[in-house]
């Protein structure tokens, strides 16, 4: 695992798409391999991004990498 801090700026985001939900998503920051600091986020952002890692498959689809401003890495 990468010890470094990761920036926030990093280009990347992981998207967690609600399966029940049309538009309805949670994004992080991320590295291109989908990796998340977890010490970067807020407490809500942590709690949120651990809740949808936790429910993949029954509340939000597998997440996918994409670059800022919509495109897939």
């Amino acid at each position: 695992m990468n010890s470094r801090p990761m920036p926030l700026t990093e280009g990347f985001e992981l998207r967690f798409e609600s399966l029940f939900h049309s538009g309805r998503a949670l994004a992080f920051p991320c590295d291109a391999q989908g990796g998340v600091t977890l010490d970067a986020l807020s407490e809500r952002a942590r709690q949120n991004y651990l809740f949808a890692r936790a429910v993949v498959g029954r509340e939000y689809a597998v997440p996918i990498v994409l670059r800022c401003g919509g495109a897939r890495a």
